[in-house]
């Protein structure tokens, strides 16, 4: 009898030893799941918080453009410095970096078209810009041609393609096929799926393009072009002056700026150029478009707001586009 006894006994501990086992796996998964649930929680409201911060420092930005035009409404100043300073505020469990740059100080692609909404156009003036852009910065005029006539069949109203450009047929072909927009580019980083646009190309060209949200061209402001975009005053003269001379252009400016378009154009690097009226159109000292970077540290976690702010002729500043990635 004592056979069976010991039997169920043993029968018994494994049965426990068996629910034990399923209850510690049990328990486990619930800890993954209650891990998970307060991880997830943890980060909407970090993310929450930075979406706060990002949005008071977006405010700021609106505020101290506001008060620029306030000093003067036809000439933007440029002390106090506010073109590329970086302005840091400390947070609790973090730091908000904001940088407010010239937004119009670059080639406007949506310039390759002219026209509104969807009835657009193909801009031989902006054509010519933007080869004059690619050749300055030592790139081929047949790539930029090619360029330009892909950008411009990806936004005008028609299915023809223009010689060298490529419409939706082109794209219907592609693993993974996809139409032309029809619409004016939104965010310079849609040159990526544009035919005759590759990745070097796009690296090569991304400092000096934005897409502003208007087929107008852009207007550069000679008291915030930094030597570096020396290629868009070549680009601006057609070629006519060369990069070393559009750098000692950018770098003469004086310390508190130029104070009229014809002492710019007056300066000894310019000498030998003289401006048409068009040019002279394409050039002012009043900034309208601005781009601003915020970079949020926050509870271990990093995140990146950029955007591109409007000041209207009122007087009033507003935010024209927003992201929660950093410009590619």
């Amino acid at each position: 009898m004592s056979r069976p006894r010991a039997s169920r006994e043993g029968m018994a501990l494994l049965t426990v030893l068996l629910l034990v086992a399923v209850m510690a796996v049990v328990a486990v998964a619930i800890l993954d799941d209650v891990r998970f649930s307060v991880r997830r929680t943890t980060n909407a409201e970090t993310q929450a918080q930075a979406q706060w911060y990002a949005a008071g420092a977006e405010s700021l930005a609106r505020r101290q453009i506001t008060d620029l035009l306030k000093v003067d409404a036809a000439r933007t100043p440029i002390e106090p410095r506010w073109n590329g300073r970086v302005m840091e505020f400390p947070v609790e469990e973090g730091t908000i970096r904001a940088v407010v740059t010239d937004g119009q100080n670059c080639f406007n692609l949506n310039s390759l078209v002219y026209g509104q909404g969807e009835d657009l156009f193909a801009r031989p003036e902006g054509t010519a810009q933007f080869i004059a852009l690619g050749t300055a910065l030592g790139l081929s005029r047949a790539r930029m041609a090619a360029a330009a006539a892909a950008l411009t069949d990806w936004m005008d109203n028609d299915a023809e393609a223009s010689p060298g450009g490529a419409e939706d047929a082109r794209y219907a072909g592609l693993a993974t096929p996809y139409r032309t927009g029809g619409v004016m580019l939104a965010d310079v980083s849609e040159m990526r799926a544009v035919a005759n646009i590759d990745a070097a190309l796009y690296r090569r060209l991304r400092p000096y393009v934005c897409a502003l949200p208007t087929t107008a061209q852009a207007r550069l402001n000679p008291n915030t072009l930094t030597p570096a975009q020396a290629p868009l005053l070549v680009m601006l003269t057609g070629g006519e002056i060369g990069l070393q001379t559009a750098r000692a252009a950018a770098a003469a400016r004086p310390a508190a700026g130029w104070a009229s378009m014809d002492a710019f154009w007056a300066q000894p690097a310019l000498k030998s150029f003289t401006p048409d009226e068009e040019t002279q159109a394409q050039v002012s000292l009043l900034t309208r478009y601005f781009d601003l970077r915020v970079d949020i540290d926050y509870g271990g976690a990093h995140a990146v707001r950029t955007a591109l702010l409007y000041a209207a002729p009122d007087g009033a500043v507003r935010t024209v586009i927003r992201r929660w990635t950093p410009e590619e």
